[in-house]
């Protein structure tokens, strides 16, 4: 589980980062809404990303603890993959890293990717919902992260009122930099589950508390020379790191199979 430190860094993360695009996600918000009590399956086959159902972040930090920048120059589609970079600093520059977001929220329901990672320390890939004060709600979010110097491990958890709980790291075999591995959350009121290639690995015990407000999908990699007890430091590198997104997925609560080889079926 992180420390309390990480715990208060990643709510003010989240807000910053929050405030920056509150103005340019809310328009057409009924019809992302429609799209998103519809489902979907995302394969980033298309040569350009779905500008309807996705924002990139671009232009700002989530806080000191973030040494890289958000940057459109991180996030591309190419070769079948939603690819977010994290890009090495240029001179005075800072490094730039790939983050996209939902433009609609969701409430319940199961979200599934398959991703790969790279390895190198210091830098966090992630799936993860989100809501908080910028959206007149509190700090709710449920997280799948991959701390990048360690890729055997994946680390599950949720914030509910900005109080991280319900924490668990799970062995991933062979290591999410080797191979593609299909992660998973089903977010219920009364429990979330969390998958590794479709069998269950985590689970809120009963009775935890819960987030309970609508939130967003977000994707994001990124770096810290802050945070270093938790996510390692970083060392010298030539060129960029790619996280790469195969497909994502959303199947709304009540709904199953919208596809082959959902954990819903």
């Amino acid at each position: 589980m992180m420390p309390l430190m990480v715990q208060i860094l990643g709510t003010a993360a989240r807000l910053s980062g929050a405030i920056a695009i509150a103005v340019v996600a809310g328009t057409t918000a009924a019809a992302q809404d429609m799209l998103m009590r519809q489902g979907f399956r995302d394969d980033f086959t298309a040569p350009m990303l779905n500008t309807k159902r996705w924002f990139i972040s671009d232009g700002w930090t989530n806080g000191k603890h973030q040494d890289c920048e958000w940057s459109k120059k991180a996030v591309s589609v190419r070769e079948g993959f939603l690819r977010l970079a994290h890009i090495p600093a240029e001179g005075d520059r800072k490094p730039l890293c790939g983050e996209i977001q939902a433009r609609a929220f969701l409430q319940y329901g199961t979200i599934e990717a398959r991703v790969r990672t790279p390895r190198g320390s210091g830098l966090n890939a992630s799936i993860f919902t989100y809501t908080g004060p910028t959206y007149k709600a509190p700090h709710d979010e449920i997280d799948i992260e991959v701390l990048t110097r360690d890729t055997s491990e994946i680390t599950f958890n949720t914030f509910v009122s900005g109080k991280m709980a319900n924490g668990e790291v799970v062995s991933v075999d062979p290591p999410i930099d080797e191979a593609f591995h299909t992660v998973a959350m089903t977010w219920e009121p009364d429990r979330i589950t969390w998958y590794l290639d479709g069998q269950e690995v985590h689970r809120t015990a009963e009775g935890s508390e819960l987030p309970d407000h609508p939130q967003k999908i977000y994707m994001s990699f990124w770096s810290t020379t802050m945070l270093i007890d938790w996510m390692g430091e970083q060392g010298p590198r030539e060129g960029p790191l790619e996280y790469l997104v195969d497909w994502v997925a959303y199947t709304p609560a009540g709904q199953s199979c919208l596809f082959e080889g959902s954990v819903t079926c």
